[in-house]
């Protein structure tokens, strides 16, 4: 977290755990509002997290 100009979540629940764990404000958090429902490496999630990550990459 030290080294991160940006933090993605995928849900506000993450945003409130990063924010309670890592005490810092000076960092910029996005929440993507993708549901956490998918397994790893699902296909729809890669294509959805690369839609809405797109602007960033």
């Amino acid at each position: 977290m030290d080294w991160a100009d940006v933090v993605f979540v995928m849900e506000n629940k993450h945003r409130d755990l990063v924010k309670q764990r890592f005490a810092s404000n000076s960092k910029q958090l996005v929440v993507l509002n993708i549901p956490d429902d998918y397994r790893f490496n699902d296909p729809e999630l890669i294509e959805m997290l690369n839609a809405a990550l797109g602007e960033w990459l």
